[in-house]
C-alpha cells in the first residue's frame, strides 16, 4: 500500500481526489486534510496566508497519523504567488514539518511537463489577470515557454468550484493554442477528474489538471508510476506500475 498525503485548502473540489484514488487502483490510498483556507480570495496577499507555514502546520499532525509517505500542498495558487525561490522555500518548509518528501501543485505542473517532454504550454485560469500572470512567469523561471494565457477573472475559490464540466471545456478551448505542446488549467477548486479524457480529445494534446498534477506529484515523489488512462495522457507514460 502506497499512501499519498495532501494539504487541500477549504472545502471545493475535494471529491475529485477520492476519485482519482478509484481510478488508480486498490494499493494506493489518498488521504486529504483541510487546512484552514482564511479568506477566499485571489488575491496575492490573501494567497500568500493561505499557504503560510502555520497554516500547513495545522494539517500535518492528521497526515502522519493517517500514515502518508508523501504530502503535497494542494493549492497552486498558493505556491506560485510566492514566486520560484518563495515556492521552494516553502516546500522545503512542508518537509522539515512534515519528516516526509513534500512538494506543491505549483512544482506538480513544472514536472508533469517535464515527464511529458513538452516545453510550450498554453494556461487556462479561472483567476484574475495579475494572478494567471505571476502563474505564467513560475512556469518560465521552470524553463517552460508560455505561447498564450487565457484569464477568467473568476474572484473566489468557491466561484470556480461551481464551475461544471461545459465551463472547464470552454476554459480550456479558450486557451488552447496551436503552439502549444499542452494545456493547463491550474486551479485546484476546479473539478476535472471525471472529464480529462473529454478534454484531451477536444483539443488533441495533453490537458494538464490541478488536482490530476497534485495526485501525479504525490505518486512520484513515492516512486510510483500507475498506469490509469481515465486521467489523460500523463497517466499513461512509461515506466508503468499496472495495479
Amino acid at each position: 500500500m502506497t499512501a499519498l498525503g495532501f494539504l487541500y485548502p477549504g472545502p471545493f473540489a475535494e471529491d475529485d481526489y477520492p476519485r482519482i484514488e478509484q481510478l488508480l487502483g486498490s494499493d494506493i490510498r489518498v488521504d486529504l486534510v483541510h487546512t484552514d483556507l482564511g479568506e477566499d480570495a485571489h488575491r496575492v496577499a490573501a494567497l500568500r496566508e493561505m499557504g503560510s507555514a502555520e497554516r500547513l502546520r495545522e494539517g500535518m499532525e492528521r497526515l502522519r497519523l493517517a500514515g502518508a509517505e508523501t504530502v503535497v500542498w494542494a493549492c497552486t495558487s498558493g505556491g506560485f504567488v510566492h514566486g520560484w525561490q518563495g515556492a521552494q522555500d516553502q516546500v522545503r518548509t512542508l518537509a522539515r514539518l512534515a519528516g516526509m518528501p513534500a512538494s506543491s501543485t505549483s512544482f506538480g505542473f513544472v514536472h508533469a511537463a517535464r515527464e511529458l517532454g513538452v516545453r510550450r504550454v498554453a494556461v487556462g485560469a479561472t483567476y484574475p489577470e495579475e494572478i494567471t500572470a505571476l502563474f505564467a512567469e513560475f512556469l518560465r523561471a521552470a524553463g517552460l515557454e508560455v505561447t498564450a494565457v487565457h484569464s477568467s477573472g473568476v474572484a473566489t475559490a468557491a466561484d470556480a468550484a461551481r464551475w461544471g464540466e461545459e465551463d472547464v471545456l470552454r476554459l480550456a478551448r479558450a486557451a488552447d493554442d496551436p503552439g502549444a505542446d499542452a494545456v493547463l488549467l491550474p486551479d485546484t477548486a476546479l473539478h476535472t477528474a471525471a472529464c480529462l479524457g473529454l478534454l484531451e480529445k477536444s483539443l488533441s494534446k495533453p490537458v494538464l489538471t490541478a488536482n490530476q498534477v497534485t495526485v501525479w506529484e504525490g505518486l512520484r515523489l513515492a516512486d510510483r508510476r500507475v498506469n490509469a488512462p481515465e486521467l489523460g495522457t500523463l497517466f499513461t507514460r512509461e515506466p508503468l506500475v499496472q495495479v
